[in-house]
C-alpha cells in the first residue's frame, strides 16, 4: 500500500576536509537521532564524506587516492545502516568507477539497494567527469524519488526531467551559498570572521546566513523548481568553512507549492525533519502545468547554439552570455 506521507529529514554539517571517519560519525549521529523520530528519508550534503572547496587544489592522484567505488567501505557503512534503521540515507562521496572520477551521491534503501547519481555539471576539477544520466527510482514506502546534485538542480531541464519521469520527492543535496559568483548580481562571499566569531556574535552570522549570498540567493530560484514541477525538494547543504568560503547552510525542505515546510538557520550542524503530505502532488500547479504541455513546440530545448561549454567554463567564466536569435 503507498503510503500517504513521508517522514523526511535533511541535515546540514561541516566536514573535515579528508576525514572520512570523522565526518562518518557525524552522520551516523544524525541518522540515530533521526531514528527516534521515525524519520523514513535522510539526506546529507554533496560530498559529505570528503569535504568539497578544498578539492579543486589536490593532484589528481590524491583524489583518486580518496575515492571509492559504490561498493566501498563507507558505502557498505552507509548501506548497514539504512538495513538497521529501516531507513534510506543519502552521502555524497567521491566515487572510483571505469578508471574515472565522479562527483556521486548514493542513496541506500533498507533493502541494500544503492542508488547512485553522478553529478551532471561537474566542475570541480578537471579530473571529476560528469555524469551523463537520470536517477529517478522507487522505493519501499510507494514513493519515487529522484537525485540532483547542486548545479544539476540550477539548470531547470533537470528537475522538468525528473519530474516527467514520475519523481515525487527530488533530493538536493548542495555545497553552495557564500561563493563569489561572477555575475554582478549573485553570491558574495560571507566574511570568514564572522563564522569564527559565530560565538561570540550568533545574530551577524546568522543575519548573512539569511542574507542575499545565502537563503536569499536560495529564495530566487528554489520554490520555483518544486511548484513549477510539483515536487518535494529536501535542500541539504555544507555549514561552516569550506576551503576558503564559508558555506550558508539553509537546509529545508519544500512542498509542491514552493512553500517551506521546515528550515534553519542556525550557524551550526543541524537536523530539519517535516512530515510530506504527499497528496497534494496530484493537484499542485505544477502538475497540473505539466498536463498541458504542447511537446511538438519544445524541439527548441534540445538544439545546440554552438556557444555550449563544459561546465568547468560555463561555471567560471565570466562572459557575458548572448541573446538567442532562432526562427
Amino acid at each position: 500500500m503507498e503510503a500517504t506521507t513521508l517522514r523526511c529529514a535533511t541535515v546540514q554539517f561541516e566536514p573535515r576536509p579528508d576525514d572520512k571517519a570523522h565526518n562518518l560519525a557525524r552522520m551516523e549521529h544524525f541518522v540515530h537521532r533521526a531514528a527516534t523520530e521515525n524519520v523514513q528519508v535522510i539526506t546529507f550534503p554533496e560530498m559529505c564524506l570528503l569535504g568539497y572547496w578544498h578539492l579543486r587544489r589536490q593532484r589528481p592522484e590524491h583524489l583518486k587516492a580518496l575515492a571509492e567505488p559504490a561498493t566501498g567501505p563507507s558505502i557498505t557503512t552507509t548501506r548497514a545502516l539504512a538495513a538497521k534503521h529501516n531507513m534510506a540515507i543519502g552521502i555524497g562521496f567521491l566515487e572510483s568507477a571505469d578508471d574515472q572520477l565522479f562527483n556521486a551521491y548514493a542513496l541506500c534503501l533498507p533493502d541494500g539497494t544503492v542508488h547512485v547519481h553522478r553529478k551532471l555539471h561537474a566542475f570541480e576539477h578537471e579530473a571529476i567527469s560528469s555524469g551523463d544520466h537520470y536517477t529517478v527510482f522507487d522505493t519501499p514506502w510507494g514513493v519515487r524519488l529522484a537525485i540532483l546534485i547542486c548545479w544539476d538542480n540550477n539548470l531547470v531541464e533537470n528537475v522538468r526531467a525528473v519530474a516527467l519521469m514520475g519523481a515525487e520527492v527530488l533530493l538536493a543535496p548542495h555545497q553552495t551559498g557564500g561563493t563569489n559568483s561572477s555575475s554582478p548580481h549573485g553570491m558574495r562571499p560571507v566574511p570568514t570572521a564572522l563564522w569564527e566569531e559565530r560565538h561570540q556574535n550568533p545574530s551577524a552570522i546568522e543575519e548573512a546566513l539569511r542574507g542575499p549570498n545565502g537563503r536569499g540567493w536560495l529564495m530566487r530560484w528554489l520554490p520555483a523548481r518544486a511548484h513549477d514541477n510539483g515536487l518535494f525538494i529536501l535542500f541539504s547543504n555544507g555549514i561552516g568553512r569550506d576551503d576558503d568560503e564559508i558555506r550558508t547552510g539553509n537546509a529545508m525542505i519544500l512542498d509542491p507549492y514552493g512553500r517551506i515546510v521546515s528550515e534553519t538557520s542556525a550557524a551550526a550542524d543541524a537536523l530539519v525533519i517535516a512530515d510530506l503530505d504527499l497528496d497534494l502532488i496530484p493537484l499542485s500547479s505544477g502538475r497540473r502545468w505539466m498536463q498541458g504541455r504542447r511537446p511538438e513546440l519544445y524541439e527548441i530545448l534540445t538544439h545546440r547554439f554552438g556557444d555550449e561549454r563544459d561546465p568547468i567554463t560555463a561555471r567560471f567564466s565570466p562572459n557575458p552570455v548572448p541573446t538567442r536569435r532562432l526562427g
